[in-house]
């Protein structure tokens, strides 16, 4: 039992909150390529990627696992994330910080996915038994380039309309407007 849930149920419920943090994110991620702000499926990603970190730390372990780890790093990234947004509302130098660690906060959600689908998935367990073999490098390499490729582009076209973003109800209202 975890948190009054059984394993499978809490484990399901883990599972399902990482997808919708990937999902989100990567619309989050390919708004930025079109400089759009997407503020609910923001929310959403931001809200969700958290999530899937907390829930992370309640499966039972007995020493510090990578999984802990990742989602101690996660929790610190998305902390800038969330700062550079709502508080500091994208001005300057922290646009560009958002857009990266955004990534970053997906990135480890989908090196998360591929460890895990290499663990559970038969075919590509088969193929990486010990994810020391060059299929799961490949797969982790081929997804690092791909996200090193996508941050690049977001810092260099999200630069959304200036806007005003209230932090409590994170809706915006384009300066000059009353």
């Amino acid at each position: 039992m975890i948190l009054g849930m059984s394993t499978s149920t809490y484990t399901m419920l883990h599972v399902l909150i990482s997808l919708i943090g990937i999902g989100s994110g990567i619309a989050v991620v390919f708004g930025m390529l079109r400089a759009k702000r997407l503020d609910g499926i923001t929310a959403i990603f931001l809200v969700s990627t958290v999530m899937t970190s907390l829930t992370g730390f309640a499966f039972p372990n007995e020493h510090v696992t990578p999984g802990i780890v990742i989602g101690i790093l996660s929790l610190v990234v998305l902390a800038v994330t969330i700062v550079a947004r709502y508080s500091l509302r994208l001005r300057g130098s922290w646009r560009s910080t958002y857009v990266v660690t955004a990534a970053i906060a997906l990135y480890f959600n989908v090196f998360v996915l591929i460890v895990q689908s290499f663990e559970k998935v038969p075919a590509l367990r088969a193929l990486a038994p010990t994810q020391k073999e060059p299929p799961f490098a490949i797969a982790q390499l081929t997804v690092l380039l791909i996200f090193a490729v996508l941050t690049i582009a977001a810092v260099k076209r999200f630069h959304p309309q200036t806007a005003a973003v209230s932090p409590l109800s994170g809706s915006t209202k384009e300066k000059g407007a009353a």
